[in-house]
């Protein structure tokens, strides 16, 4: 029985009493030397075997000293606590993360390759919003809505490790890309919407302007984080198949159109970044994930279990067997 776990006191000035109590011990013994006489005799044969209760008679004492720190506990007045949280996360993030998924995407300046080596952040980032609704798009030459909005992260995370190349057609539309993660998140009621749109190419094909697509995040207050995925430089990436459909992988420039990732950022109020290698994109998923925190009200219930009435009631007991005693065994030795 966890009786006294969390125990604390409402008044605990009232303990100094119990300081009281080794003075009530040195009272009474120097109280039960004076009053008993000494009587001295030859011989006590005639008196038969000597009773054992007045040896007992300090018995009497030293209940009424315990009765007496009991009461002086409850006057302190014992309480355990217990404490109950509840939290409320409906001030979550809604976050569509756009992948670009054109066949750049398979260049191995990252490891194993770009895609791979941001399914892997991704996935990281995904665990580490845990109160927040996340979707996901993919596109290329076009887009697509591969996961709404949704707080199953079981779902989002399946759908980042099933990504692959090939899904749609060649290409980079960036506006397509953008536009299809605005659409997903004009409709939601969350606080904060934010999109994470990722790229290693240039917008080249599509029907969506970039800009035109920014200026509908904008009015849509969607804040936009920008990434140029790449090593600056060149980088082995995929140049055209062998005779037995297999890629063949050459020496390529690695061209990204950070200017127009640095407005879709600056415009959304967002922030642009360049990750070029596996540790900077890292960083950069984490450094997203400090800046967009979710706001969490945790709410605290305190539930106050008093104890001094069980002290009261077993000093009332205490008390009682001392007078007990007191006036029927050891009453001819008081």
């Amino acid at each position: 029985m966890r009786l006294w776990n969390n125990i604390e006191f409402t008044n605990p000035e009232f303990l100094w009493l119990l300081l009281v109590v080794p003075l009530l011990v040195v009272y009474y013994v120097v109280l039960r030397k004076k009053s008993t006489a000494s009587l001295t005799l030859s011989s006590t044969k005639s008196f038969g075997e000597p009773s054992i209760l007045p040896r007992l008679k300090p018995i009497l004492h030293v209940l009424r000293l315990a009765a007496i720190s009991l009461l002086i506990v409850a006057l302190a007045r014992p309480r355990i606590t217990s404490v109950s949280t509840k939290v409320n996360t409906n001030k979550g993030i809604d976050i569509v993360m756009a992948i670009d998924v054109s066949a750049s995407m398979l260049a191995r300046d990252l490891k194993p390759n770009r895609l791979g080596a941001l399914k892997k952040v991704a996935t990281n980032f995904v665990d580490k919003r845990p109160s927040d609704r996340i979707g996901i798009v993919i596109y290329a030459g076009e887009s697509f809505t591969q996961t709404p909005i949704t707080s199953d992260k079981r779902i989002v995370k399946r759908t980042i490790n099933d990504i692959k190349w090939g899904q749609l057609e060649g290409g980079t539309a960036i506006g397509m890309g953008l536009g299809s993660a605005v659409n997903r998140l004009k409709e939601s009621k969350a606080k904060s919407k934010v999109i994470i749109l990722l790229t290693d190419g240039v917008n080249n094909s599509g029907f969506v302007d970039p800009k035109t697509a920014t200026e509908l995040a904008k009015e849509l207050g969607i804040k936009t984080y920008t990434i140029g995925l790449g090593t600056k430089g060149n980088a082995p990436s995929p140049a055209y198949r062998d005779g037995n459909g297999k890629l063949v992988f050459q020496n390529m420039p690695v061209e990204i159109d950070e200017e127009l990732l640095e407005y879709i950022a600056s415009e959304t109020e967002g922030k642009y970044f360049r990750a070029t290698d596996n540790k900077k994109l890292e960083a950069i998923y984490d450094e997203i994930n400090k800046l967009e925190k979710t706001e969490i009200e945790e709410f605290k219930y305190y539930n106050y279990d008093e104890r001094y009435r069980f002290l009261v009631i077993l000093a009332g007991l205490i008390l009682g067997l001392e007078m007990l005693l007191r006036f029927t065994i050891f009453r001819s030795f008081i």
